[in-house]
């Protein structure tokens, strides 16, 4: 299957997608939680209770590294764990009411952020985002699940 981006236009599709992720993350979490943490915490948020090694394929991390994020992230207040009711070997992970609230929080600030630069945009070009929207959910799924296979 033959692309119809060139190098150079896939080049640049990857840089500004890294930006806007890069700038949202640094305009919007003042060091309340990592990259990695904000996408572990809304995890147990949307999916939660979840096994913590379901969780490890969602978020493409190895079991050791998300149990350490995991304990931290359970030190300040945010997550839990607890042994799964159908299998007392397998960990549970779920969100605390302080996680929700911060999820929440730091969601509608990234909402926020979104809204107010788009509403700068040309009607033009927030036209062209709103036509290339379901292209780059399925760009990001497609992305997902083949990472998610290549660790299986």
């Amino acid at each position: 299957m033959t692309s119809l981006f060139d190098d150079d236009e896939v080049s640049r599709l990857r840089i500004a997608l890294g930006r806007i992720s890069r700038q949202v993350d640094r305009q919007t979490s003042r060091g309340e939680l990592t990259k990695t943490q904000f996408s572990i915490l809304t995890t147990a948020v949307r999916r939660g209770p979840i096994r913590a090694s379901e969780m490890a394929e969602i978020e493409t991390l190895n079991p050791t590294m998300l149990s350490r994020m995991i304990g931290k992230m359970e030190t300040d207040g945010l997550l839990t764990r607890s042994a799964d009711p159908d299998d007392g070997r397998a960990v549970v992970v779920s969100a605390t009411p302080d996680g929700v609230a911060l999820h929440t929080q730091l969601r509608d600030k990234r909402t926020q952020l979104f809204a107010e630069y788009l509403a700068q945009l040309p009607k033009a070009e927030t036209q062209d985002l709103l036509h290339a929207l379901p292209a780059l959910e399925a760009l990001g799924e497609r992305m997902c699940r083949a990472r998610g296979a290549s660790r299986s």
